[in-house]
């Protein structure tokens, strides 16, 4: 079954918690403070493989996430970092944040890779918190979670050449005699309801890469007969063999058919209008030759080269690949595209807003933003240390001062995340 689309969720993993711990032995009894950080999550990453070639395995949405961070220990031991989880996708998935829409990866190159969620931060122990004022700090930190997102996965196959045309013209035919690839075959229309890959011998020494496209019927860029699906595939071909049926079974004329394929590809994306073809005109033995010349003369009448054959027989077939793969060596010398880099992890970060506001709730002050929230988050509250330390930060970032600024006074409530407490000082 192939699957060119699904959603999945990613889930970093969540840090490992600091731990208070001071150092006592018979040697040192009033040792100082050691308790160590957590280690950070693990991320999840999405990698491109040639191992893969649909994306039927993430067809129940599934979930991946990524290790935990082990908690600090004594001796100022970090925790371990929690494990890393790699998502093997094919060659040419694209990757979108569901919500917005925003395009995050496209995997065009083998073993490329992605950081699509990273791990929570680690706590700190207690060891980091110790200066020249307060030595034996009773103070640590909590393990964040990881960043976590619902993610949509699309695969556009990557070709050379894509074959476009009507049902029933012979796509699938062609790319079964050209390429050994033994396609879905049959009298009637949506035969092939996925894309056919295959590799195309030239000569014995190149090759290239051919990809039959289905669906494509009037209304297609819009969904109609799922032709939506199947365009996407087209996008990342350098060459388009656009086939018509010179026999007109289907009771179509085949210049209508032309212009109509080439307003469906406008009207899906305007730069598959001028990707260049290569017009086929199939089942000429089923016409005669002197029909088969009339047709060319028609299609020129329109300024464009007709190329007949005959996929049932072979004529013409083995002049159209020698041809099409000229075509592609003309543009791949045209292209003045920068040299393939080799694959590197890249990561992708998710930004949040900065700075902090003050609301007033009735009568509490409510204190919001991203490294406020954080910082209180963090922080385990338990100690008179901790707390001191929280007004300490509070008092550098400015908040205590926009607190009063906004009549904030001693007594009053101040909420900050989950965490409400009364404005001392």
């Amino acid at each position: 079954m192939f699957l060119d689309e699904a959603k999945i969720r990613v889930q970093g993993g969540r840090g490992g918690d600091g731990v208070i711990s001071f150092l006592y032995n018979r040697h040192n009894p009033r040792g100082g403070p050691d308790g160590g950080d957590g280690g950070p999550g693990g991320d999840v990453i999405i990698r491109a493989s040639t191992s893969l070639s649909t994306l039927y395995s993430f067809r129940n949405e599934p979930t991946f996430r990524g290790g935990n961070g082990a908690p600090g220990g004594r001796n100022q031991r970090r925790g371990a970092r929690g494990k890393d989880t790699v998502i093997e996708v094919p060659v040419g998935t694209v990757v979108r944040d569901l919500t917005t829409g925003e395009v995050i990866a496209d995997l065009t190159v083998p073993g490329e890779e992605v950081v699509l969620a990273r791990g929570g931060e680690g706590g700190r122990g207690n060891r980091s918190f110790t200066t020249s004022i307060r030595q034996a700090p009773r103070i640590c930190e909590r393990g964040l979670k990881g960043e976590s997102r619902t993610l949509l996965l699309e695969l556009k196959l990557i070709a050379d050449v894509g074959i476009i045309g009507y049902p029933n013209v012979g796509k699938s035919s062609l790319i079964s005699r050209i390429s050994g690839k033994k396609a879905k075959v049959a009298d009637y229309p949506f035969t092939t309801i996925v894309p056919n890959l295959g590799v195309v011998d030239v000569d014995g020494v190149h090759q290239f890469v051919a990809v039959d496209i289905p669906g494509l019927i009037d209304g297609a860029h819009a969904g109609r007969g799922l032709g939506d699906k199947f365009l996407r595939h087209v996008e990342r071909t350098q060459l388009l063999i656009h086939m018509v049926d010179l026999a007109g079974l289907e009771g179509r004329d085949p210049l209508d058919d032309y212009a109509r394929i080439n307003a469906e590809l406008a009207a899906f994306s305007p730069r598959l209008a001028t990707r260049p073809q290569i017009v086929v005109g199939n089942k000429i033995d089923l016409i005669g030759e002197e029909k088969a010349e009339e047709m060319v003369a028609r299609f020129a009448g329109i300024g464009v080269e007709l190329h007949p054959i005959s996929v049932a027989t072979g004529a013409g077939v083995r002049a159209l690949v020698n041809r099409t793969f000229s075509r592609l060596e003309e543009l791949r010398e045209k292209s003045d595209a920068p040299p393939t880099l080799a694959p590197e992890r890249r990561v992708y970060r998710y930004h949040g807003e900065t700075g902090f506001w003050v609301d007033r709730e009735g009568e509490v002050f409510a204190v919001r933003g991203t490294e406020v929230e954080k910082l209180v988050k963090k922080l385990v509250l338990d100690s008179r240390d901790a707390w001191e330390y929280l007004s300490e930060r509070l008092e550098k970032m400015g908040v205590l001062r926009e607190l009063h600024r906004r009549g904030c006074s001693d007594g009053d409530l101040v909420r900050i995340g989950d965490v409400e407490f009364e404005l001392k000082g």
